[in-house]
């Protein structure tokens, strides 16, 4: 049987960009699609449900940080991984990125065969993902307030469903599993993101923050110098 074809959905208002994108990802296999703005990418994402979306960060309109912020609210594409496209030099914070529930970034203009072997990282990343997904042992754990249900992938806080994104969710987790056991950074990239993990040295900070958002403060305990525990 033949095996099905990633999906990539580049997103990015320079029909030139889109053109030289496409073609090399094409030679490489990749099943590929393309939109022009914001709109034109929630509607497509929503149709093809990508493997991988790349967006272009300065796009009329919505810009990619919406655009990113929107496709991240829908159920259908909850697999699938987003990375940021930006210029050298463009004035853009990552952190705003990772908030809006990006997962990765690409600089341009960017080499052919440098460009290819950033999405195959990212897309390996996926699968690594994907494979502790289904890995997870089923159950239920629970902390005072709070109830993670590993097998439908939700968190439950005074029986009020708090839903969060892929790997906020995979890093409460794995910190809950062992709550007495405090966790490196190392491991935690490794566990959560996997080793080929091209991300910034905040990636961890941002999610932490964003999980206490919205589940407490002290659900997860800074260990500094050290790492992250969960609060039990």
């Amino acid at each position: 049987m033949e095996t099905p074809k990633n999906i990539i959905l580049l997103v990015d208002d320079e029909p030139d960009v889109l053109e030289f994108l496409s073609y090399n990802l094409s030679k490489e296999n990749f099943e590929v699609y393309t939109a022009s703005n914001g709109e034109e990418a929630i509607r497509i994402a929503s149709e093809k449900k990508p493997n991988l979306i790349i967006l272009d960060v300065m796009m009329p309109g919505m810009d990619g940080i919406e655009t990113c912020s929107k496709i991240r609210s829908i159920p259908s594409l909850h697999n699938s991984m987003i990375a940021f496209l930006t210029a050298r030099g463009e004035d853009y914070s990552q952190i705003a990125g990772f908030d809006a529930g990006a997962d990765d970034y690409i600089t341009k203009p960017i080499k052919p065969k440098v460009f290819i072997s950033r999405i195959n990282a990212i897309l390996k990343r996926a699968s690594f993902i994907s494979t502790q997904e289904q890995d997870c042992e089923k159950g239920i754990i629970r902390a005072e307030n709070l109830t993670i249900d590993k097998e439908k992938f939700l968190v439950f806080m005074d029986e009020k469903k708090i839903i969060l994104p892929k790997k906020e969710f995979l890093l409460l987790l794995l910190l809950a599993s062992r709550p007495s056991k405090v966790f490196s950074r190392k491991e935690i990239f490794a566990q959560v993101w996997g080793n080929d993990t091209l991300v910034g040295d905040r990636t961890i900070d941002v999610h932490v923050r964003k999980i206490r958002e919205k589940i407490g403060e002290d659900c997860i305990k800074t260990i500094f110098g050290v790492g992250y525990k969960f609060k039990g």
